[in-house]
C-alpha cells in the first residue's frame, strides 16, 4: 500500500521485534517480515541485529548493514534457531553513527543472567543528565547510555535478584517513568526470564494460541499455517513497532504504559 508506506517514511525512528513463548520457538516469520523493513519495504537502513536466549546464554547476530542487503540476516532465517525469549531491532539513525558498536539489541550481566536492551526513539540530554556507574557503553548511542543508566539503579537497589518479581517489575517502571521525560522512549528489555515493553508513541503487540490459523505478513507475499506447526498448549506473544501480518488483530500498547510477559502471558503487577 504506497500510502502507508509514504506514511511510515516520515517516521524516522528504529522498529522493535520481541518475543516471549512457552517454549522454544522459530521466529524466522516475523523476523523476515522485520527485517524486510531494514531497507526494502521501509527505510531503516542503519543496521539490525537480534539477540535469542538459549539455555542461561544468549546467541546475539548484528549486523550494521541493511538487514535486506545482509548476509547475516540471511542465515538467522535459514538457521531456525529455536527460543522462547528474543529481542530484535533495526536501525535508522539519528544518535550515534552506524556500527557495530551503536547497532542494538545491548546486551550486559546482572546477577549472572544476560539483560538484553532494545530502544527506539531519541532521548535529548539522557546523556548530560542520567549519570552513570558501574555500567558503561561502549557506542555512543543515547538507547545504551540508558540502557547502563536503568542497569545501574537496578544494581543499586537489589545487589541480587529479589524474591519478589513485582519489586523489580515495580522499580523499572518508575525507572523508566524517569527516562522517558528526555523524550520518545519505546523500549523493549529482558531480564533473562521476562520481557518488558514499554510504549511512548508506537508498540503493538498479540498473542497467539490454540486455535491457532494463518497469517499472512504485511510487507512480503509470505504466510504460514500455525496450525500445522504448532500444539494446542503452544502460547507464543509478539511485540512489535508496527504491526507484521495484515489478517490478524494486533493491540496498540497506551503511551506511558509498560507490559510484561513471561512464557507468552502477560503478567500484572
Amino acid at each position: 500500500n504506497v500510502a502507508v508506506r509514504i506514511c511510515r517514511r516520515v517516521q524516522p525512528m528504529c522498529e522493535l521485534m520481541g518475543m516471549s513463548a512457552n517454549v522454544p520457538t522459530d521466529a524466522e516469520f516475523s523476523f523476515t517480515g522485520l527485517i524486510e523493513r531494514g531497507g526494502g519495504s521501509d527505510i531503516h537502513r542503519d543496521g539490525w541485529g537480534i539477540a535469542f536466549y538459549r539455555g542461561r546464554g544468549v546467541q546475539e547476530f548484528r549486523d550494521p548493514q541493511p538487514g535486506v542487503e545482509s548476509d547475516i540476516a540471511r542465515l538467522v532465517k535459514r538457521s531456525g534457531i529455536k527460543s522462547t525469549l528474543l529481542i530484535s531491532h533495526i536501525r535508522r539513525a539519528n544518535i550515534g553513527g552506524v556500527s557495530v558498536e551503536n547497532t542494538h539489541p545491548f546486551v550486559r550481566e546482572l546477577w549472572g543472567n544476560y539483560w538484553t536492551f532494545a530502544h527506539n526513539g531519541q532521548l535529548r540530554g539522557a546523556k548530560k543528565n542520567l549519570h552513570l556507574g558501574r555500567f558503561k557503553p561502549v557506542g555512543s548511542t543515547d538507547s545504551e547510555h540508558v540502557f547502563c543508566w536503568l542497569l545501574d539503579r537496578i544494581a543499586v537497589a537489589f545487589t541480587t535478584r529479589p524474591k519478589s518479581a513485582k519489586a523489580l517489575w515495580r522499580l523499572i517502571d518508575e525507572l523508566t517513568r524517569e527516562a522517558r521525560v528526555f523524550g520518545v522512549f519505546n523500549f523493549l528489555m529482558s531480564d533473562s526470564r521476562h520481557l518488558y515493553a514499554h510504549c511512548s508513541t508506537r508498540l503493538h503487540w498479540l498473542t497467539r494460541q490454540a486455535p491457532f490459523g494463518s497469517a499472512r505478513l504485511k510487507d512480503l507475499e509470505m504466510s504460514v499455517d500455525f496450525s500445522q506447526q504448532t500444539s494446542d498448549s503452544d502460547v507464543v506473544t509478539i511485540i512489535a513497532t508496527d504491526p507484521l501480518t495484515s489478517n490478524e488483530h494486533w493491540h496498540r500498547m497506551e503511551s506511558g504504559q509498560i507490559a510484561i510477559w513471561k512464557n507468552g502471558r502477560r503478567q500484572s503487577f
